[in-house]
C-alpha cells in the first residue's frame, strides 16, 4: 500500500488481467555432422539462417559434399528456415564430451535434432538419449540407403536368423532403432536420389532427414505443429534408393517406419506419421507427440510468475484461467478434437489437486489433459454395385 502524504485523489493502476500464454517454437532444427570444411567451428552450435550463410561458414573452395550440407540444402528447400549445425569434424564424437549432440543440448530454441547419415546402432542411441533426457524435442533419424530385406528393418539389436537348410541359426544386426516409449524420435526410410548440394551435375543418394525436417517447418507455418507432416511432396528429390511396394509397407507402418514412397500420380512423397513408440502407445505419432511437447513448453515457460507466489485459491485460479484461455485459443485453431472446449480439454487446479502436504511441499499442482487430433492413416472407401450396374455403398 502506497502512503499518501497529503489530500487528494490518486489512482493507482494494478495489471489483474489474464497472463496470455504464447506458443514456442516448434522448427527450428539441430543438425550434427561433418562440414564440407572439417575445421570449421567444430563443436561450436552455428546459428543458420539460410544457404548462403552455411556455404559461407562450413564450404571452402573445391571442398566435397557431406551428408551434413546435402542434409542442411534440403532442410531449406523443403521451407525450413532457421538451424543450428554443430560441426564434429572427421570421426568427431555424435555425443559425449565435445560432441556436436552437447552443443545443441546448451540451445533452448531447438524443437528437432537430426544426424544426418548416421544409421548405426550408437548413433540413434545417442539422438534418442538426447531428445528423451531434453523432453523438448524429437529427433528425425535417417534409415540405410536399401535393403534386401525390409523384414531387417522391423528388429532392433542382434536377431535370430534360422540358416536356410534348417541348421544352426545364426545372428545377424536389425536395422531398427530401438523404442522410443516417449515417442521422442521418428525413423524414416529409404534415402533420396538428389542433385549434389556443391556439385549439381552430380546426381547422388542422400540421407532424408535434413529433407523430412523442412518439411516439418514447413508443416508447422501453413497448418501448424498438430497437423501430421506427412502425405508431402519432397522438393529436390529426383528419386528414391528403393521403391517400396505396397506388401512391404505392410510390414513396416506397424513398426513404426516411415517409408517415403513413389506414386506415379504423385510423385515422391512421405507416407508415414509414426514415432518410435509401441503402435499401442498413446505417442505413437508425430505430430501427437510435437503438439503435447510445444504445450507442456509453451506453459512452463509462461507460468513462471507463479513460482514463490502465496499457494492459495487466487493462484490456483490465475493458472486455471490462463491455461485455459491458451488451450481454448489451441481449440479454435482445431488443434483439438472435440466440437466444445469442453470436450477437447480440462484444466483442474485447486484444493483437490493441492491438499495440505503438496503446499506443504513447495508444490502447486495443476493437473491438464488435451484430447488431441490424430491423423487419418487408414481412409476407407466402401463401393459397391447393384444388379441393374449402379454404384451404391455397402451396409
Amino acid at each position: 500500500m502506497a502512503a499518501y502524504l497529503s489530500p487528494g485523489v490518486f489512482i493507482e493502476e494494478k495489471d489483474t488481467g489474464a497472463r496470455p500464454i504464447e506458443a514456442v517454437g516448434t522448427s527450428t532444427v539441430g543438425f550434427v555432422g561433418t562440414a564440407p570444411n572439417p575445421g570449421a567451428r567444430v563443436g561450436e552450435a552455428v546459428a543458420i539462417d539460410n544457404w548462403s550463410q552455411f556455404l559461407r561458414i562450413f564450404v571452402r573452395e573445391n571442398d566435397p559434399s557431406t551428408d551434413l550440407a546435402n542434409a542442411v540444402q534440403g532442410f531449406f528447400l523443403n521451407g525450413g528456415s532457421r538451424c543450428y549445425v554443430a560441426n564434429i569434424g572427421r570421426d568427431g564424437p555424435i555425443s559425449g564430451k565435445g560432441g556436436g549432440l552437447d552443443a545443441l543440448n546448451l540451445i533452448d530454441e531447438i524443437a528437432i535434432i537430426a544426424a544426418p547419415g548416421m544409421t548405426d546402432q550408437a548413433s540413434y542411441a545417442a539422438l534418442l538419449d538426447a531428445a528423451e533426457s531434453m523432453k523438448d524435442r524429437i529427433a528425425i533419424l535417417d534409415g540405410p540407403p536399401t535393403v534386401d530385406d525390409v523384414e531387417q528393418l522391423t528388429r532392433a539389436g542382434l536377431v535370430d536368423d534360422p540358416g536356410a537348410d534348417g541348421g544352426k541359426s545364426k545372428q545377424k544386426p536389425g536395422l531398427r532403432p530401438r523404442e522410443s516409449p516417449s515417442g521422442h524420435g521418428a525413423f524414416y526410410f529409404p534415402w533420396l536420389r538428389v542433385r549434389d548440394a556443391l556439385d549439381p551435375s552430380k546426381l547422388v543418394s542422400v540421407p532424408p532427414s535434413g529433407h523430412i525436417a523442412g518439411l516439418y517447418a514447413h508443416t508447422d507455418a501453413t497448418r501448424g505443429v498438430h497437423k501430421a507432416p506427412a502425405n508431402l511432396p519432397i522438393r529436390g528429390a529426383l528419386g528414391l534408393t528403393k521403391v517400396v511396394s505396397p506388401s512391404e509397407h505392410d510390414v513396416l507402418n506397424p513398426a513404426g517406419i516411415n517409408v517415403i514412397r513413389f506414386f506415379t500420380r504423385e510423385g515422391i512423397r512421405v507416407w508415414g506419421a509414426r514415432t518410435l513408440a509401441s503402435s499401442a502407445s498413446n505417442w505413437r505419432y508425430i505430430n501427437v507427440r510435437r503438439l503435447f511437447t510445444m504445450v507442456e513448453e509453451s506453459i512452463s515457460i509462461a507460468t513462471r510468475y507463479a513460482v514463490f507466489e502465496p499457494n492459495d485459491t487466487p493462484l490456483w485460479n490465475d493458472l486455471t484461467r490462463d491455461i485455459s484461455n491458451f488451450l481454448t485459443l489451441l481449440h479454435g485453431q482445431n488443434a483439438l478434437a472435440g466440437e466444445r472446449p469442453e470436450e477437447a480439454f480440462f484444466v483442474k487446479c485447486d484444493a483437490e489437486t493441492n491438499p495440505p502436504e503438496v503446499v506443504d511441499a513447495g508444490q502447486v499442482v495443476v493437473v491438464v489433459g488435451m484430447a488431441p487430433v490424430k491423423p487419418a492413416e487408414f481412409v476407407i472407401i466402401r463401393i459397391g454395385q447393384s444388379t441393374a450396374g449402379t454404384v451404391v455403398e455397402p451396409a
